[in-house]
């Protein structure tokens, strides 16, 4: 099966080698997302709310460039620093799936990249 890489100007570039994302047949694996404005590179970090937003916005830059939406997405993988930001992150998070949410785990970690509060990757399937 042959691999496709995926990628947008309107999300953040690569901070090392890896792909935004990689669609294998009809299965789309978009690497973790963080704050990142696509344009500037500055953190979107004001507060976790915010950061959750623009995190789920640069998933969605990915999604659509590959011509999917958050309803093809069968799977995510949240970590945050805090898992006491569990709920606002859920908040937020949850207003991208309305309707049959995926599957999903959510792991608290010492250190993410740039130092962040959350980072989320995804599968989606057509």
């Amino acid at each position: 099966m042959e691999k496709e890489i995926i990628y947008t100007s309107e999300a953040p570039a690569p901070i090392g080698p890896y792909s935004q994302a990689v669609k294998a047949g009809n299965t789309l694996y978009i690497s973790g997302q963080i704050a990142l404005d696509a344009e500037t590179g500055d953190l979107i970090n004001e507060n976790i709310t915010e950061e959750t937003h623009a995190v789920m916005k640069n998933l969605e830059a990915v999604l659509r460039q590959a011509g999917y939406g958050f309803e093809n997405v069968a799977k995510c993988t949240i970590f945050i620093k805090d898992m006491g930001q569990f709920a606002t992150i859920n908040d937020a998070y949850g207003q991208y799936f309305k309707v049959n949410p995926p599957a999903r785990e959510t792991v608290e970690v010492s250190r993410l990249p740039k130092d962040v509060n959350v980072e989320i990757s995804c599968i989606a399937v057509k």
